[in-house]
């Protein structure tokens, strides 16, 4: 996504058209889980392309977490 600092983006004008409406707290909270699933979803669509592009396993993911990353203190 690209940004200038002079300008708002498109999501964000689109966002803008939003605050006309009086939203109840409910629907507050609906919109905020709305934007949070669509952008998880994306995360999650994109690690799982790099899995299959990467050829990464679950055993890949156990090895990581059983790698030992920290050097030793002094």
């Amino acid at each position: 996504m690209v940004q200038s600092t002079n300008r708002l983006t498109n999501l964000q004008l689109e966002l803008l058209k939003l605050f006309k409406y009086n939203l109840s707290q409910q629907q507050l909270i609906e919109v905020k889980d709305l934007l949070a699933k669509y952008f998880a979803d994306k995360a999650t669509r994109e690690m799982d392309k790099l899995w299959e592009e990467k050829g990464l396993t679950d055993e890949t993911m156990d090895s990581w977490l059983n790698e030992h990353m920290r050097t030793p203190s002094e």
